[in-house]
């Protein structure tokens, strides 16, 4: 009998704060998944620049096909669990890749120089640097889609907190992305790269040990659809293997165009590199894929359905277009013309640590100058684990909500000392994203709830137009910001930053949770991890656009030159307009299109 067969359906027990446990292991396991990604990518284009002094067109050539790469490999990935290995299964074996990657990214190698104005790279840690991020590519590829299926499974089609219980796992997302940026992103730029890198891995590390704990309340959904078929041979070997075999031999041709894109090799014309040509090959393969199976294996409702879906899907391409400048041309923009701190008067110095002298002072000063929020790390999901043990024991008791919520309360407390104390950097203030959507995600969970039970619940096509419009708005203080610092030829405020994040996280808690929780309602039962891989194959697709709009505001700086503000603000402004543009212009075209959309979903909220 398939694992399928016998996954418990959700009858309402085993619950935690009002939503299956299996959620809250899906939360952590994110979290801490994330926590690794989102920590190496805070530091990514930095280390690139900074370390081994790439150009910007270049830095943000790498980065977008890297970020495009790391959301192509859902659309296989989610295939091979749908028909074959299952979610756990995919879940582990992404895991385990990208524990091995993200450890080799802590390979960081000399740092570059310049001799008689040739830029002298270390070559050898160039190559783990290529190879460690085909293996965090392919670890995404088979984790990334499954991992959120999960979450869609664990509630009944109809259940109301649907929507809710996608905004509580979203949280998870943030909560990683948010110590990722004050860890990593502090490490990595005060101790050094290797220490932020290597923490990432450790994270992931962790996250993997939770989610193979957490197996009993997944209740069996995680399972393979059918595990006699992962035991036939094929090739010469069970097929179950054969996957694994094929996705590690895979892992050089796409090292191979990670060392392509950053050397500029085999373009194919114009900004056309192998990796972007890999990505539109798939797109197209999934385009035709996707009318096909419309045509000639859906009835009329389901169809409807599939098309609705097709067009978030596609909005989602265009919010993260906008959303993936903060790893991008908002990282680079806040290093060369905002203040970095918040306030300033409560910063404390980091002075050098000096392991020869009294050992005492220096343990002092390491704990002074160390983010605390690391302890969160551990504590967050160590608190959940005997919390649903409490529960599992009664129930009724009041402790485990204790319990729990006493850890969210230190959390927040440690955070908040974390981002005023630590002095800032453009990597590390990538957490101000993170930060404000684990603020909201309570706030819209609730707020989607109280608008419900008056019949006031915006649909999901509704939703994503504003998140695309507020999207585009979040450039408006950057623009001013840029202009400021143009004119003025000083450091415009960190400010204007935090007000730009807090627009474009409420617009990120309009789109992207109720966006995941539609491709599990609206995607026909057996290609929702499929679809769920389109998703990200949209993603990817940002992410590569984002890049090329990046290089809008690309600056080349002398080796011993300065900034010229006043450039360099007009660039950025250019950019930024360009950007706010997009946002408003697209998210109008879908307030338009909501009712159509409305009615194509039949009754789906």
């Amino acid at each position: 009998m398939s694992a399928s067969a016998v996954a418990a359906p959700y009858d309402g027990s085993d619950t935690f704060l009002g939503h299956p446990k299996g959620v809250y292991v899906c939360f952590f396991t994110e979290m801490w998944e994330r926590f690794s990604f989102y920590g190496m990518k805070a530091l990514l284009l930095l280390y690139l620049l900074q370390h081994h002094r790439f150009g910007d067109d270049s830095g943000y050539d790498v980065i977008g096909a890297y970020g495009g790469l790391v959301y192509c490999l859902p659309v296989i990935g989610g295939l091979l669990a749908d028909r074959w290995l299952g979610m756990r299964k995919a879940v582990v074996f992404g895991g385990l890749l990208l524990v091995l990657g993200h450890l080799g990214m802590a390979i960081e190698g000399t740092q570059a120089r310049v001799v008689d104005g040739v830029v002298q790279r270390d070559e050898s840690a160039l190559l783990a640097f290529y190879f460690s991020l085909s293996l965090i590519i392919m670890g995404v590829g088979f984790l990334k889609p499954n991992i959120s299926t999960i979450v869609g499974k664990l509630y009944a089609p109809e259940d109301p907190r649907r929507d809710s219980g996608f905004a509580l796992f979203y949280a998870g997302i943030n909560l990683g992305s948010l110590l990722a940026s004050i860890i990593c992103g502090y490490l990595g730029q005060t101790l050094g790269w290797a220490y932020g890198f290597g923490v990432a891995g450790v994270g992931m590390l962790l996250g993997l040990a939770q989610f193979l704990w957490g197996q009993k309340y997944l209740r069996g959904h995680a399972e393979p659809p059918d595990p006699a078929k992962l035991s036939e041979r094929v090739a010469g070997m069970p097929r179950e293997w054969l996957i694994y075999g094929t996705a590690m031999l895979g892992l050089l041709p796409v090292a191979g165009l990670m060392w392509a894109v950053a050397n500029g090799a085999f373009k194919l014309g114009g900004a056309l590199t192998p990796a972007l040509a890999l990505m539109l090959l798939m797109m197209l393969a999934v385009l035709v894929w996707f009318f096909w199976f419309i045509a000639t294996q859906c009835d009329r409702v389901q169809r409807h359905q599939m098309i609705a879906l097709i067009s978030m899907i596609a909005m989602c391409l265009v919010f993260f277009t906008l959303y993936e400048q903060t790893y991008g041309s908002w990282v680079t923009f806040t290093d060369r013309l905002l203040t970095k701190d918040i306030v300033p008067s409560l910063v404390q110095p980091t002075p050098a640590l000096n392991w020869t002298g009294d050992w005492l002072a220096n343990l002092r000063l390491f704990a002074r100058t160390t983010p605390w929020s690391i302890v969160v790390l551990v504590l967050a999901p160590g608190a959940f684990v005997v919390a649903a043990r409490l529960s599992d024991r009664d129930p009724a008791s009041r402790a485990p909500r204790l319990l729990f919520g006493s850890v969210v309360v230190i959390t927040l407390v440690l955070l908040v000392r974390d981002s005023l104390v630590l002095p800032q950097t453009a990597g590390s203030l990538t957490y101000l994203g993170a930060m404000f959507l684990v603020l909201l995600a309570p706030l819209f969970s609730g707020l989607w709830g109280w608008l419900d039970r008056r019949g006031m619940d915006p649909s999901k096509p509704v939703k994503s137009a504003l998140g695309l419009i507020l999207a585009g708005l979040s450039f408006l203080p950057l623009l001013w910001a840029a202009e400021h610092a143009g004119a003025s030829g000083q450091l415009a405020s960190v400010w204007w930053l935090v007000l730009a994040y807090f627009i474009l996280e409420l617009g990120e808690m309009c789109l992207s949770p109720v966006g995941l929780s539609a491709v599990t309602q609206l995607s026909v039962p057996r290609v929702v991890s499929l679809m769920m891989g389109t998703w990200f194959l949209a993603t990817a697709f940002s992410e590569t656009l984002a890049a090329e709009f990046g290089k809008l505001a690309s600056i080349e700086i002398p080796d011993g030159a300065a900034l010229a503000f006043a450039d360099a603000g007009a660039k950025y402004a250019h950019l930024f307009t360009v950007m706010l543009y997009i946002g408003l212009g697209c998210g109008l075209a879908a307030l338009v299109l909501a009712p159509l959309l409305r009615r194509l979903m039949h009754g789906v909220r």
